[in-house]
């Protein structure tokens, strides 16, 4: 047991104004966060004695367990993800159960789940506010979906099967894991490689060398391909060696499929007790569990997919005609049976010829200093914010790392957050994020003070600068920081007090992504990319040649591109909904007969893309991978309302960003996603500025 002396100079355990993000190191995770938990052990048992169906003696003191875990566990939980070191993630590990342990017993709480029914059943559940309603019944409905309303023999089966379907994905991400590390196919001949870009090809040599082949240059080989995406890309979109992709591609899609690393059975036994942990709550199905907690409804999931669906079909099908006919003129001897593994790399050379666009060449610019001014510039005109720099304000975890006020139109704070942009290979994980390090809260307020104000962090990955070069940018990469950049404005601009409503919190899932798609609409606009894109040497602007090839090439394949998605989405929901495990149907043929409506090119019949689909099997996405295209739909009507102002009309923009501001931005879990929408766009969403962003409402029409 740690020392009282010892544990009272734990960062972990301070009180601090902005996290001590440069002091926590790995050997105060084990004490602080087991001190921690004792301490807030305690304070639920004190909150169980004591509870009363009101807010000052239930909700807020449960506001004040829940935030102080959310807070020091969110801390560490963020220096392993952008400061990794072995003994952190040793710590973490360890404690890891006991904190989820002490969430099962605090999701699980008898008195607690009875206090807010009584809240639910009272008199004067009538004259509490909208966000009071919706906070009580995000509770009680989390605890009904953490089994808390089951008999107790009940209880401990689902209990079991909670614990069994973390160990089951646990080996389904293990299997896909090491299916994808087993294979490898070392190439000595340079033609058999012929196409593949230099860095590919520095990557194959680098991967031989790990593995043995000391000599291995980029340039003379030995080239080692795996499986891996950085891998398997380039070799799909670049090799002309039909032979190898064909290779290539069938081994991609019989991943975990065979020998000891198959993932069938798991498969199976994951249907089976998600469809025993929705009839024991009382579902029909499992994607009625995870829809309790969305937006959608499964018919309503059911309903958009096919409206996409059918406006995708013709498109994708031309897609492929129009790669026929562009193969059979480059002389390509599968022109007339263009098949899955060719479809990557034609695309790629059709895309080429149509666009000439080169990402590389685009990226002088883009630098990150502009990009994040004109960033700032359009959040000004929308939202009437200043972001102005804080750095030396709170503690970062590197250099790098900025820090920024965001305020009001009379200048005063409103929120904070964190920017921390380049990959850090060695201990930085890969993707981008925006995090919350403290939500708005009236509970958590400082004396003196009303409310805490939001802090957000946002991490992105990209190429740091080089010598006396900013950070240059692909295209790709503004999109990014564009849509991180959305959901931080959600986290920092709520006017919402009660802290677990506020900002991104209990907002539907199926929802959340709707303010950072729309941010990444911007990109596309004409002003607002030629204020971004500047030559960082010569200053001169992007030619509007370019401009116009980069907004030509965003409905590139569109048609095909939705198809996947909703192939995806569909065959989730098939297995979710109609699947019956051990039943007359296997699940490739549950694959094969959704891939009849959603593939143009029928997959091949030993196709076993399931046994790796770790999003729906080893991700939060089960019954809920619809989400993606949900979003889309939301952001994309959002982004038209603009349009329909008029993008070039200042001061429409400006109103209509206020309207955006106060609703989308301002309300935060308080209010039902649904009807925020209809308070900002004046009506329900429609799929249609979806379809026409994508070209494919002419399709549709």
């Amino acid at each position: 047991m740690a020392s009282e002396d010892t544990l009272s100079s734990n960062p972990l355990l301070q009180n601090f104004d902005f996290p001590p993000f440069d002091s926590v190191d790995a050997h105060h995770v084990r004490p602080g966060i087991r001190a921690l938990l004792q301490q807030l052990e305690a304070e639920l048992e004190q909150l169980e004695k004591a509870v009363e169906p009101s807010w000052p003696k239930l909700v807020e003191p449960l506001e004040k367990i829940i935030d102080r875990l959310s807070v020091v566990w969110g801390m560490i939980n963020h220096l392993k993800a952008v400061k990794d070191t072995p003994e952190l993630r040793a710590a973490i590990e360890e404690v890891q159960p006991e904190k989820v342990k002490f969430q099962l017993r605090l999701g699980q709480s008898k008195p607690i789940y009875n206090a807010f029914k009584a809240i639910r059943e009272s008199p004067d559940w009538n004259s509490l506010s909208e966000a009071r309603q919706r906070l009580v019944e995000a509770q009680i409905k989390e605890a009904v979906l953490s089994g808390i309303a089951l008999e107790d023999d009940k209880r401990e089966e689902f209990n079991k099967i909670e614990q069994e379907l973390e160990k089951l994905s646990h080996k389904f991400s293990e299997n896909v894991l090491d299916a994808t590390k087993k294979f490898e196919k070392l190439i000595t001949d340079k033609k058999e490689i012929e196409g593949l870009p230099p860095s590919a090809l520095g990557l194959f040599a680098q991967a031989a060398v790990s593995k043995g082949h000391e000599t291995a240059t980029a340039d003379t080989g030995p080239w080692l391909i795996t499986l891996d995406a950085p891998s398997y890309l380039p070799v799909m979109q670049h090799a002309k060696n039909r032979a190898l992709r064909e290779e290539v591609y069938r081994a991609y899609l019989s991943r975990a499929s065979s020998g000891d690393l198959d993932n069938t059975a798991i498969i199976d036994q994951i249907l089976k007790l998600r469809l025993e942990k929705a009839k024991l709550l009382g579902y029909r199905n499992y994607a009625e569990v995870s829809m309790a907690t969305k937006m959608a409804t499964v018919e309503k999931a059911d309903e958009l997919l096919e409206k996409l669906r059918s406006a995708s079909w013709d498109p994708a099908v031309q897609d492929i005609e129009d790669l026929k006919s562009f193969a059979k003129n480059q002389g390509a001897a599968e022109a007339d049976s263009l098949t899955h593994w060719d479809i990557t790399f034609w695309s790629e050379r059709l895309r080429e010829s149509k666009y000439d666009i080169n990402e590389e060449e685009l990226r002088p610019y883009f630098s990150l200093p502009k990009v994040m001014d004109a960033l700032f510039g359009l959040a000004k005109t929308l939202f009437g914010i200043d972001v102005v720099p804080a750095d030396g304000v709170a503690p970062v975890w590197n250099s790098d790392v900025r820090f920024y006020c965001v305020k009001d139109s009379s200048g005063n704070p409103t929120a904070y957050f964190y920017f921390d942009p380049y990959s850090r290979p060695s201990e930085k994980r890969d993707g981008a994020w925006m995090d919350e390090v403290f939500s708005r809260s009236r509970v958590m307020a400082q004396k003196g003070s009303s409310v805490r104000l939001p802090v957000a962090q946002m991490v992105c990955n990209q190429t740091p600068p080089v010598g006396d070069k900013p950070s240059l940018m692909t295209f790709r990469e503004v999109e990014t920081v564009f849509h991180e950049f959305g959901h931080a404005l959600q986290h920092m601009l709520t006017k919402e007090d009660e802290g677990l409503v506020a900002g991104i919190r209990n907002i539907e899932w199926d929802a959340v992504e709707l303010p950072s798609q729309f941010m990444e609409n911007w990109c596309y606009h004409r002003d607002t990319l030629m204020s971004i894109a500047k030559h960082y040497q010569t200053g001169e602007t992007l030619p509007e040649n370019v401009y116009k090839k980069l907004l030509a090439a965003r409905t590139f394949r569109a048609g095909s591109l939705s198809l996947r998605q909703l192939k995806f989405a569909t065959v989730d929901l098939e297995l979710h909904t109609k699947y019956m495990p051990g039943g007359a149907e296997t699940i490739y043929e549950v694959d094969q007969r959704v891939s009849i409506k959603t593939q143009v090119i029928p997959p091949l019949p030993e196709d076993r893309f399931l046994c790796s689909f770790s999003h729906i099997f080893a991700g939060g996405y089960a019954a809920g991978y619809y989400s993606y295209k949900w979003a889309e739909v939301l952001s994309a009507d959002a982004f038209s309302a603009f349009e329909d102002a008029g993008l070039d009309d200042i001061k429409a923009v400006k109103e209509t960003g206020q309207r955006f501001r106060n609703t989308i931005l301002a309300l935060g879990g308080g209010k039902a996603p649904l009807k925020v929408f209809v308070e900002f766009r004046g009506r329900e969403p429609s799929p249609e500025p979806l379809l026409r962003h994508n070209g494919l409402l002419a399709a549709s029409a």
